[in-house]
């Protein structure tokens, strides 16, 4: 029996599950994952979430099952600075005009590949080919829909955003296709995204810093207020002392002398 040079190997199904079940684990897309395994084997994405879907996935429900738990789990615990939004682990190399025009020639070398491989594998299950391919179709819409709309809250600007074609409609892999090579192109917005969270976050932690610094000074000053006004009122009670002493003195030497004769008068003595 012959073997195609591009069949699907284990190797390569187990890379495929592994990345795929990381982006799901770590908050990514499966379609991201797709990205990083295309680049990987050198297919295309489309190519990597037929194969998943198809054939991949069924050996790995209970592992996705526990990453989506996990993915759950991880959100719960980093709380409201995620806000359970999508984030894409791979980014994929800037295409450049020679890779576009190549890859639009292989458009139909890839459709070709995947009806090969779809009769080469499922032709005596042909009721079980059609239910698997619509999961598939349905995954690569949601997954899609979570895609574009992360990419629509990430841009810094609607002009800089390349508006995809759409996946409205019935869902072909053609419109897929084009649809991951405009998306390729909105991710370089991400850097700058990327680059002006930095900047604020870090502007937020110097801006910390100072309020706890200011908080530290305004509570030494609030202690030294209060010191110093215990030690206002306890000069002002020994002086109040002092005064009354002073006084006292006073009224005792001003007191009149007497004493007695032999005849028991009293006369005054002069001071």
């Amino acid at each position: 029996m012959k073997t195609r040079q591009d069949a699907w190997t284990e190797e390569n199904d187990l890379l495929l599950a592994e990345t795929v079940l990381r982006h799901v684990r770590e908050g990514s897309t499966q379609l991201n994952a797709f990205e990083e395994v295309g680049d990987k084997l050198n297919r295309t994405s489309a190519a990597c979430g037929f194969r998943w879907n198809a054939v991949v996935r069924h050996q790995y429900e209970k592992a996705l099952s526990l990453a989506k738990k996990q993915r759950k789990q991880r959100h719960r615990i980093l709380g409201k600075d995620q806000g359970g939004k999508k984030k894409l682990l791979y980014q994929p190399p800037t295409p450049s005009f020679e890779d576009l025009d190549a890859m639009s020639l292989s458009m139909s070398e890839a459709e070709e590949e995947m009806e090969f491989a779809e009769y080469e594998n499922y032709v005596p299950e042909t009721e079980q080919l059609g239910k698997e391919t619509e999961e598939a179709v349905q995954d690569f819409k949601v997954e899609a829909s979570e895609e574009h709309a992360y990419v629509a809250q990430q841009a810094p600007a609607a002009n800089h955003v390349v508006k995809p074609s759409g996946l409205k409609g019935e869902v072909t892999l053609e419109k897929v296709i084009a649809y991951l090579q405009n998306l390729a192109q909105t991710n370089m917005n991400s850097d700058y995204v990327k680059i002006e969270n930095q900047r604020l976050k870090q502007e937020i932690s110097d801006l910390r810093k100072e309020n706890a610094e200011l908080e530290k000074k305004v509570k030494a000053l609030e202690n030294n207020s209060v010191t110093m006004q215990e030690d206002y009122e306890t000069l002002m009670q020994i002086m109040n002392r002092a005064r009354k002493l002073v006084v006292f003195d006073e009224d005792e030497s001003k007191a009149p002398r007497f004493k007695m004769d032999r005849n028991g008068n009293l006369e005054k003595v002069a001071e």
